[in-house]
């Protein structure tokens, strides 16, 4: 019996979360759900959109999966996912972006993953609003330090990236692409201008790799700009990509335009002892209660949870069923149609049934 924290989220959250609970319940592995409440809704009722409670629970847990949370543009609370990666030290956020036949997308054949780094960069959160005392003093003391001039109508962020952060990530890539059967790792920086940053980055990768020389796995390096044009142009080329946080964010993005779309693009955010699941995508608060959004993503997360829990077969199972109702395209939601107002399109719920129905139906043929 596996103790797993289950966030349902917000927006239409809890609609692709219940489908995903429903379909991993489906495979027959055990599992106790503590369920939790975070986000919009809960923000309105607790006056935070993230209670301890649910802190304590995945602490509890050590493993948690959530459905999308919504995050104000410019105003209002920081994201529930960055507060999570910062008080749990989530520091390898693992995007997975693979075709599925019958998926809408110029690319066939891609398997990228795509390994960011989750606690520091731009997303560190140390920022200076503009106007403020405490921006003009951190205005005043960069001009003083570098000789730089900052123009005095600025906002400010500071872009840490440290040696720790970066080797562990580092780390954490090679080891993915050795349990895995990955051939090659990637790295991704902007060193030819950031120096100090990005180059402390690049430097501690190219030293990592050459502990894992005698692995197999290939190694090299990419600046980000090329790496957005390579990706376009021969995504092929590339396997496991590892990555500074605001560039991971990027690219991890990109890459998933390859393979269809954030509807089909799973997530996870891992540290040394906890793991939090959860699909790339936003919370589409247009759509809440009109069961209509894809749960291809939340689902495939469940997967990636069944894997990281030991339970491969299981996980094997669910993504068949996965890969056969998008193959066959019957039984999936209006955005995995070829017209995308197609009156055959089915419901989060239903798509979520015939996954199921593919689960059993596959069960009883191999007995």
């Amino acid at each position: 019996m596996h103790k797993v924290t289950f966030i349902p989220g917000d927006g239409t959250g809890p609609e692709v979360a219940w489908a995903m609970r429903r379909c991993v319940e489906a495979t027959g592995v055990q599992i106790e759900w503590e369920e939790c409440n975070a986000g919009l809704d809960v923000m309105e009722e607790k006056g935070t959109p993230l209670p301890d409670e649910v802190l304590e629970s995945i602490r509890r847990n050590k493993v948690a999966i959530k459905g999308p949370i919504t995050t104000p543009v410019g105003t209002g609370f920081r994201s529930v996912n960055v507060a999570l990666r910062k008080q749990l030290d989530l520091y390898a956020c693992l995007r997975p972006c693979k075709y599925y036949e019958g998926v809408r997308s110029r690319y066939q054949g891609v398997d990228i993953v795509v390994v960011r780094e989750n606690t520091e960069d731009l997303y560190a959160g140390i920022e200076f609003q503009q106007g403020t005392p405490e921006c003009e003093q951190a205005r005043a003391a960069i001009e003083q330090l570098s000789g730089a001039a900052i123009r005095p109508d600025s906002g400010i962020s500071i872009k840490p990236i440290s040696e720790s952060a970066s080797e562990r990530i580092v780390r954490f890539a090679f080891e993915y692409a050795i349990a895995n059967g990955r051939r090659k790792v990637t790295a991704v920086h902007k060193a030819n201008i950031m120096k100090f940053t990005d180059g402390l980055f690049l430097e501690v990768a190219r030293r990592v790799a050459q502990e894992y020389a005698s692995s197999g796995i290939e190694f090299e390096d990419r600046i980000v700009d090329n790496m957005c044009m390579q990706l376009v142009q021969k995504p092929e080329l590339y396997d496991v990509l590892v990555l500074p946080n605001l560039y991971g964010d990027i690219i991890s993005d990109l890459a998933c335009g390859l393979v269809g779309g954030l509807g089909v693009a799973p997530g996870a955010n891992i540290g040394d002892e906890i793991a939090v699941f959860e699909p790339t995508h936003g919370s589409a608060p247009k759509y809440k209660g009109l069961n209509k959004v894809n749960p291809t993503a939340t689902i495939l997360s469940g997967v990636m949870m069944l894997r990281h829990l030991g339970e491969e077969e299981a996980a094997d199972k669910l993504e068949r069923a996965v890969a056969q109702v998008i193959k066959e395209g019957k039984f999936v939601t209006y955005d995995m149609k070829p017209n995308r107002d197609d009156p055959t399109a089915v419901g989060t719920s239903e798509m979520a049934d015939a996954i199921i129905a593919a689960m059993n139906q596959r069960g009883g043929d191999e007995k």
